[in-house]
């Protein structure tokens, strides 16, 4: 009889996690999320049953209590572009990295430290430090127009959410005949990467060849993501075929190791704003990193789209897709249409809707991996807490709603940067230049 397999492999090419064997004790904590919550272990591939195909979440490592699994980490390119004077480093933070970066630092989970997190950025020697609540809002008016014309025009629905590579590349491998439900709209790192190098270049009269682009993410599956070949629309745009939308990937886990490196004292941190163009968004962009905060962002849109009128009240709290259930469903009136919606988080829950029997009675689903959305992405820091408990989750999760009810902007087509970038350069959602440079294509694996 064969060896009981106990624990995960991790091919040396993993561009998102690294596996040192001799620290390896084979409890099975990492084969349990891969074959329970994320359904990768164990999910067979007609015609390939023994290959199994990683979709880079890193949930396996959060779950190790000997760190034999951990980020592959890039501080050392990041770190030499730092020092190289011909080349202008620009910083672009997701939203959960602010809920995640103090948990290393003090005594309370969660805690909204955006202003402390651009100080350190600077500290660190970014050139410019951006928001990617402005892609969140960008994807969202894209994403969102896609839905409109999908439902108007009799597309193909329901439309699934694209902004988690992990789950994009799910969908590539186990059910690729469901690729043409992934809205076309890149994540929004993957927007951000694509206007630093054109719009924001040539707002700030820099050479987009001297950019280096690093993105600060909670998220391990954003260091394949920004190495997908057909990522890089800048470059075909200005014709440096070589050169990516998005040069390197750091989590919030690296991000908190460089600072400790670099003798940054976070309660020391001044308070400090994030730079313009690019740097404003709306609150509708800061609940990106919450589960069903993707889902809220887009309803919010489409009713002022379809409407002309702003989000009720009960838009700008939707409590039916709020929360840690795993499967969550919302029906919405939008003037006389009746939208449903579903909810998902771990690609484990998303296989039961997958193969259900009533897909089709939806308009819009929105898909994280990771439990609670991307506050809980491997790479954000664990106080500890091997896997990080739902108290935890529950925090950052507060925090970020509770910022987007503190800000006066709520919907991303209100963000005035918004307006501008289309105004100056991409002229209307889904536009030839919004589609040439903010949407991309998905292929079975």
């Amino acid at each position: 009889m064969g060896e009981i397999k106990r624990c995960i492999s991790v091919s040396d090419t993993n561009p998102a996690i690294i596996k040192d064997k001799a620290l390896c004790t084979e409890c099975g904590h990492c084969l349990a999320v891969c074959a329970e919550e994320i359904y990768v272990a164990g999910h067979k591939i007609p015609g390939r049953e023994k290959e199994k195909v990683c979709i880079h979440c890193g949930q396996c490592s959060a779950a190790c209590p000997e760190q034999a699994i951990q980020v592959r980490k890039e501080l050392a390119g990041v770190r030499e572009a730092v020092r190289n004077k011909d080349k202008i480093v620009v910083f672009s933070t997701s939203p959960s990295v602010r809920v995640g970066i103090g948990d290393e630092f003090l005594s309370k989970a969660g805690v909204y430290s955006e202003g402390k997190m651009v100080s350190a950025l600077r500290k660190l020697g970014g050139d410019y430090v951006l928001d990617v609540t402005f892609a969140a809002d960008l994807t969202i008016m894209e994403e969102g127009s896609e839905l409109i014309q999908r439902v108007v025009s009799g597309g193909v629905l329901p439309q699934f959410t694209s902004c988690c590579p992990a789950w994009v590349k799910y969908v590539e491998t186990y059910h690729s005949d469901k690729i043409p439900h992934l809205s076309s709209a890149k994540s929004p790192i993957g927007m951000q990467g694509a206007v630093i190098k054109t719009y924001f270049a040539a707002k700030h009269q820099l050479n987009p060849k001297d950019i280096v682009s690093v993105a600060v993410t909670p998220c391990t599956a954003k260091k394949f993501e920004i190495r997908r070949p057909e990522l890089c629309d800048a470059g075909k745009m200005l014709h440096v075929p070589e050169m990516r939308d998005n040069d390197y990937v750091i989590t919030t886990k690296e991000l908190v190791q460089w600072m400790k490196e670099e003798g940054i004292d976070f309660d020391t941190l001044e308070e400090q704003e994030f730079d313009s163009i690019l740097g404003k968004g709306s609150g509708a962009g800061v609940i990106f990193g919450n589960t069903g905060g993707v889902m809220e962002a887009v309803l919010r849109m489409a009713y002022e789209c379809l409407t002309g009128e702003s989000p009720k009240e009960a838009l700008l709290h939707f409590e039916p897709v709020r929360g840690l259930t795993g499967i969550r469903e919302a029906a919405v009136k939008i003037g006389d249409l009746d939208v449903r919606t579903a909810v998902v988080y771990g690609t484990g829950n998303a296989e039961r809707l997958l193969t259900s029997d009533d897909l089709s009675k939806y308009h819009f689903v929105e898909v994280m991996t990771c439990p609670g959305g991307c506050i809980s992405g491997a790479g954000q820091p664990q106080r500890n807490e091997i896997p990080p408990t739902n108290s935890i989750r529950l925090s950052r999760i507060a925090s970020m709603y509770a910022e987007d009810a503190r800000m006066e902007l709520r919907n991303s087509i209100d963000n005035p940067e918004i307006g501008q970038i289309y105004k100056e350069f991409l002229k209307e959602p889904l536009s030839e230049m919004s589609e040439k440079l903010l949407h991309t294509e998905y292929y079975k694996r």
